[in-house]
């Protein structure tokens, strides 16, 4: 990187820094603010307090230490206020290269040890691929093919965390937050990005959402478009029949539902179509698919309205392995349906990021607010990177560009290795 260069992003981080700073609230608030993020940018293989007061202050460590974790853990500063000083930065700079295509709610899980870190439970934890000891956090994030931001981030707090006075109070879990499913969570996100005007798109859904009717119902009434994947079992009325009278609680269901397997199996050849969606590592992507206008089975009765039903069944595997149901138009293009379905991509790639260039999942502390803190300035260190590419480039081996290294004063610079945590 060139000295101008590195001059350049120094002036633009200590911009983007006071751009936060002036929503912080007190300004004894701004030095660790800008430590904190300088922390979070930096090269260091863990982003917890204690290595990054190290690396930010190597000369004060225990001092530096002390303030971080403060300014985290128990600095009274506005968790929203801070996420929308991001938005209104970074937002332009990733609308610039194209316009926002979607919103997609995803969680993202932090495996722990012990009881006490707020909100851990026995759960399903998807970095690990099974259930375990973890914490899940639910989030909303806008999204074009080139970069996504989360906007909305809120930590699952299951039922015997919210029902157990005790640790609530240990943790300064606030009053007001109660009981919720994650779906319940993601549609109280959605409706707020509604109300705060935020650019709309197609919500996208994977199958631990997307299966939740309310959920695509709430969608709905909020007239947004979703794809939502559901599982092979979801039932959906006959392809060519409409749906009758809502069934009688305890009833099995509509006479003549089926399964979206069976609909998918029960398919000619002619329906599939080889689709390419977008450039992978090594190759273009592409897959059979097939689609059709279904209603869903006991979705309001004789008032459902037609959905796409989309299947992915790729060569050389017994089944299909994927179905979404979509709301979007019925004149949308087959190909435009199978690459939204598909852009849930970019949020699995920038999550992967969000964790490994800035340490989302390196907080240390048990608390509430500490937990919600760190992520937020995760979110404005990252927001801060990726506003810094000089373009956002679509995944692929010829395209893909790292994210820039900060050339910080030299009051930043490390003068001594890192303390492990």
């Amino acid at each position: 990187m060139g000295l101008h260069r590195a001059a350049d992003i120094e002036r633009r981080f200590a911009s983007y820094i006071e751009g936060l700073v002036s929503v912080i609230g007190h300004r004894d608030r701004a030095g660790p603010l800008r430590d904190y993020c300088v922390g979070l940018v930096m090269p260091g293989a863990r982003k917890s307090v204690e290595p990054m007061a190290a690396l930010t202050a190597p000369e004060r460590t225990a001092a530096q230490h002390q303030s971080l974790l403060h300014f985290v853990g128990q600095g009274p500063w506005s968790d929203e206020k801070v996420l929308a000083k991001v938005r209104g930065m970074v937002l332009p700079r990733i609308e610039r290269a194209a316009p926002i295509e979607a919103w997609i709610i995803d969680d993202t899980s932090f495996p722990k040890q012990g009881r006490h870190s707020v909100g851990v439970a026995h759960q399903y934890c998807g970095q690990l691929g099974k259930k375990s000891n973890c914490q899940v956090a639910v989030s909303l994030s806008i999204v074009n093919r080139q970069a996504s931001l989360p906007v909305a981030y809120r930590l699952y707090l299951p039922k015997d965390w919210a029902q157990d006075g005790e640790r609530r109070r240990k943790a300064d879990v606030p009053r007001q937050i109660s009981f919720q499913t994650k779906p319940e969570i993601a549609l109280e996100q959605i409706g707020w990005a509604c109300e705060a005007g935020l650019p709309r798109g197609t919500v996208l859904l994977d199958t631990g959402y997307g299966h939740d009717a309310k959920l695509r119902m709430g969608i709905s009434e909020l007239k947004l478009a979703y794809v939502a994947g559901i599982q092979s079992p979801t039932l959906v009325s006959a392809p060519g029949t409409r749906p009758g009278p809502a069934p009688r609680k305890g009833s099995r269901g509509e006479p003549n539902a089926l399964s979206v397997r069976e609909v998918a199996v029960g398919l000619s050849r002619k329906a599939w179509r080889t689709i390419t969606w977008r450039e992978g590592t090594n190759e273009w992507l592409s897959s059979r698919f097939a689609r059709l206008r279904i209603y869903v089975a006991s979705r309001g009765g004789e008032n459902s309205t037609k959905e796409w039903l989309l299947v992915e069944w790729p060569e050389g595997e017994k089944e299909p392995t994927k179905y979404w149901l979509s709301t979007l138009p019925k004149k949308t293009r087959f190909r435009d349906l199978v690459e939204r379905a598909k852009l849930r991509w970019r949020i699995e790639r920038d999550y992967q990021e969000l964790k490994q260039e800035v340490g989302l999942g390196h907080f240390e502390g048990r608390g509430w607010r500490g937990f919600h803190h760190h992520a937020t300035l995760c979110i404005a260190a990252y927001g801060f990177l990726v506003s810094e590419r000089e373009t956002i480039p679509p995944s692929g081996p010829r395209s893909t560009a790292r994210l820039p290294r900060l050339a910080l004063p030299n009051g930043y610079r490390p003068r001594g290795s890192a303390i492990a945590a």
